[in-house]
Order: C-alpha cells, then sequence, then structure tokens
C-alpha cells in the first residue's frame, strides 16, 4: 500500500471515500513527516493540536454524509496569508507576534470545505525574493540535490519556497502559495511540484498580506494537475469583501482534464529564446512542443516583442507598490516595536529599520523614489505604459493561438548564497514569469525533466484571462507525456 504521505490529493479523497482511512491517520502520517524533517526548515508555524482537531471535526462530517471538496485532506498555508488566531508574520520580524482577528477569504474557503490546516509554511520576507532566503526565520532547504555534490545546500525557490518544499517533501498533499511575479511558479519549478498562478482576481486577495496589489494573486501548489484543478475550484470565487475580485463563474476545473488538445494552438516566443539560456532549458522547450504536437497541437511562433522591458517594468512597479502597502508598518498599533530616542518619527525609524531585512529595505527604497515628485513621471508613469504594451503583445497573441509554452525558469535550483551577492542577477530568476504576472494571465509550472545533475526542470503554460480550465488541459497532456514520478532524495531523510 502507498504510504500516505505519498498520495495525491485527489488520491487520498479517494481512500476517504472509500474509508481505507480516516482523516485522523491522515493528518498524523503528515505531522510525523514534519517532525522528522524539521531540518529543511518549511514552516515557520506548526499547528498540530489545530490541525488533530480539524481532522476530528472532518471524520465527524463525514460520518454524517457531510462531504466538502477538500474533506479531510491535510494542507499547508504560505504565513502570508491572515488566519484567525494563528501566528501571521509573512516571515518578518516587523509582525513578531501578531495573530489576526480574522481569517484570508481563500484559506477560510478551504477551510469550509473541509482542508486540514497543518501550519504556515516559510517564505521571503513579503513575498520578496526568488530565493527563500530573505527570511527572518531562516532559509527553507530544497529536499533535491545535486548528483555531483549531495553536500551542496540548494535554494527551493522563492517566495513560496517553504509551500513547495513542504509538497515536493511529502510534509502536506498540497500548499497555498503566492504568486506577484513568478513566486508560486518558479518555486515550484526548482521543487519538482505543479504551481499554478490563476488569473488576478480569480482568487480573492481579502486577508492576504499585500506585498504589490495590482500584482499578487494566490494559488495552488500540489504534485499533480488534477489535485491543482481540485484545489483552485475550493479557493475561488467572487468575494466582495475584495475590489479586485472578478465577478466571473467558478467551472469545474477537474472537468477540463479531458487530455484531448488535437487542433489546439500552442504559441512559442522567440523573444524568450535569449541569448544565454541553458542547453538543457532549451532541450527541455524543445521536448515540450514535440510533446504536445505528438498530442495533435500545433506549434506557432509568436512574438512578444516587449518582453525585454518586463523585468525593468516589474522592478519599478512591484516596489512602488511594495512602497506604499509596508507604510502601515509603524509599530504603533501591532508587531514589533523599537523605542525612539526623542519622537515618533524616530520611533518609527527605529522600528522599521530592526524590522524589516534588507531586502525588503532596499524595495521600499526604490518604491519611493520612483515614486517621488520629479521621478514619478520617469519612471513610474512610464513603467505603467509598458505594462500596458507588455498586456497588448499577449492580447495580440492570443487571437491566434490558444496558449504559450515556455521555461518556467532560466536554470535549475542554485546553491544557497551563490547569487546572493547581486540582486540583479537574483532578479533575473523571474525572467520568463514576470510578463504573465503584469498581464495578468493564468501560468502553470508544470515538471516536465531532470538535469543532467538530477535537478528538476519546469515548462510554463501561459492562458488567456480566466482560461483556466485551457491551461490545465495542456498542464495535463504534458504531465502524461514527461510522466515525472522522480522525487527528492531528501523527501525520505528522516
Amino acid at each position: 500500500m502507498t504510504a500516505l504521505v505519498d498520495l495525491t490529493l485527489a488520491d487520498a479523497r479517494i481512500g476517504l471515500n472509500r474509508g481505507d482511512f480516516t482523516s485522523v491517520e491522515l493528518t498524523e502520517a503528515h505531522l510525523r513527516a514534519i517532525e522528522r524533517r524539521r531540518f529543511l526548515n518549511a514552516f515557520i508555524t506548526e499547528t498540530p493540536e489545530v490541525a488533530i482537531a480539524q481532522a476530528h471535526a472532518s471524520d465527524r462530517r463525514r460520518r454524517a454524509g457531510q462531504v466538502g471538496a477538500m474533506e479531510g485532506l491535510p494542507i499547508a498555508i504560505k504565513d502570508i496569508f491572515c488566519t484567525e488566531g494563528l501566528l501571521t508574520t509573512a516571515a518578518s520580524h516587523i509582525l513578531d507576534g501578531f495573530r489576526p482577528p480574522y481569517e484570508a477569504t481563500v484559506s477560510a474557503r478551504l477551510r469550509a470545505a473541509g482542508a486540514v490546516t497543518l501550519g504556515k509554511t516559510n517564505m521571503d520576507e513579503f513575498a520578496m525574493g526568488s530565493s527563500n532566503m530573505t527570511s527572518y526565520y531562516g532559509s527553507v532547504l530544497n529536499p533535491w540535490q545535486r548528483h555531483s555534490a549531495p553536500e551542496i545546500k540548494l535554494v527551493p525557490g522563492g517566495s513560496s519556497g517553504g509551500s513547495a518544499a513542504a509538497v515536493a517533501a511529502r510534509l502536506c498533499l498540497a500548499a497555498m502559495g503566492t504568486d506577484t511575479g513568478g513566486s508560486i511558479r518558479q518555486p515550484s519549478s526548482y521543487c519538482g511540484i505543479v504551481g499554478l498562478k490563476p488569473t488576478y482576481g480569480r482568487c480573492s486577495r481579502w486577508g492576504l498580506i499585500a506585498f504589490a496589489s495590482s500584482l499578487d494573486q494566490a494559488g495552488p501548489m500540489t504534485r499533480t494537475i488534477r489535485d491543482s484543478a481540485l484545489m483552485l475550484g475550493a479557493m475561488s470565487g467572487y468575494d466582495s469583501k475584495d475590489s479586485t475580485s472578478a465577478q466571473v463563474p467558478v467551472p469545474d476545473f477537474e472537468e477540463a482534464l479531458t487530455g484531448e488538445i488535437h487542433g489546439l494552438k500552442v504559441g512559442v516566443p522567440c523573444e524568450y529564446r535569449s541569448e544565454g539560456l541553458s542547453p538543457e532549458i532549451v532541450a527541455l522547450w524543445d521536448q515540450g512542443i514535440r510533446w504536445l504536437k505528438a498530442a495533435g497541437a500545433e506549434s506557432i511562433e509568436i512574438s512578444l516583442p516587449h518582453t525585454q522591458y518586463a523585468l525593468a517594468t516589474y522592478y519599478i512597479l512591484a516596489p512602488a507598490e511594495a512602497s506604499s502597502n509596508l507604510a502601515r508598518y509603524d509599530g504603533v498599533r501591532y508587531g514589533l516595536r523599537k523605542a525612539g530616542n526623542s519622537s515618533l518619527n524616530d520611533m518609527y525609524m527605529q522600528t522599521r529599520a530592526a524590522g524589516f531585512g534588507q531586502e525588503v529595505q532596499r524595495r521600499v527604497l526604490i518604491g519611493t523614489y520612483v515614486l517621488s515628485a520629479g521621478y514619478y513621471d520617469a519612471y513610474y508613469l512610464k513603467a505603467q505604459k509598458v505594462r500596458t504594451l507588455i498586456i497588448r503583445d499577449f492580447q495580440q497573441a492570443f487571437k491566434t493561438v490558444d496558449v504559450i509554452l515556455t521555461p518556467t525558469a532560466p536554470t535549475p535550483a542554485f546553491a544557497m548564497g551563490e547569487q546572493m551577492d547581486d540582486p540583479i542577477i537574483m532578479y533575473l530568476n523571474d525572467i520568463f514569469t514576470v510578463p504573465t504576472s503584469l498581464a495578468g494571465l493564468p501560468g502553470l509550472s508544470v515538471p516536465a525533466g531532470l538535469s543532467p545533475e538530477g535537478l528538476p526542470l519546469g515548462l510554463q503554460i501561459i492562458g488567456r484571462p480566466f482560461d483556466e480550465q485551457t491551461v490545465l488541459k495542456v498542464g495535463g497532456v504534458l504531465e502524461t507525456a514527461a510522466c515525472f514520478t522522480q522525487r527528492p532524495s531528501l523527501a525520505a531523510a528522516t
């Protein structure tokens, strides 16, 4: 019999429905896995008592014939979602001791659907980073290792690195993440799991601690495409408390997984074949095109001419929004407070200097600069105009294609500290994911192969707004063709 922690969400749902095991047994198996693999540092806060209580309640509901879409399934929640009564830190010192009196809409919906909360996962501070090395609570360890140098510690990607590592290492059946410029898709690629960034507005942002409000989006991180479809259905829907939430119907995403893509047109953007792209990434991308052609799809070369400006645009707009959003953390109402020597302003400065890490301070400073008088027009306003051009590129492309296929990340997972000296190099890790975020489109990372060093590589599928069904359908075809069944060696470590 398959170990309980090796089940997918869909398989665990079947086992629970058949009575092969209870939610309590399933939850206890994952709690034991979390305890054995704490060296990964995937969790900031573990909630075993909460999880067991929720699992018992789920088993009672099942016996009464009340079964939700996620009934009894243990998952993890990125520590950027407010969870009522549970420590919520966004991996920042400045939110020390913060226990929200309310619940984020998406986590509340998962809980209402019967999901069991195992804990809050580690992340880059305020979701700012591509490595999960900016967390106040320490770095997360990628459970994968290089064949030639297993002693070298690798990053899981970021900012949702704790969620990605937890899913890959079998510490939870699935996890919630957030994606601002690639923070679900890039760590999913690095950790060999499925990561879905829904269309902006598909999932409510209410109760999500804001980084960049026009970009942040919650999404599922799972081990299979079907699991992503299942979890997305439970998370999605209009929320009157979120003005950016879209009033669109929530389809049955699992029904889309037919495997039939005959005649579907797949766009391949020439601009993504940038100079210096790793040969192993190019080879996997070409293989992905061949897999889709073999399934009956048609490959079409397209152009997204403003791609080259996407990173610069993102790193003006996102810090600008962060500068505004993070102004609320001042030490007055909640979290960390450092005493000022002479004035209220001094208390603000002391608190923010001690509470914010280096990367957060860097982005707040950049954002404040580009919003300042004299630079607003030169930087922020111009970046908004370029964002519009990037959106138009995608709109034009989707007149001739149904989805777009690209790599997820330019490299496999890198070593801790390997790129930390140069923030610009770190920002380049999001080169393939940022354009999708700027355009608000759905993007899916599918594990599709291994590097020569035995590290996972992902392919990204980009779709039209609110067409996650087609994205998931194509993802299912890629998943079947790639047959990615490898698992990280540290997932079995005790």
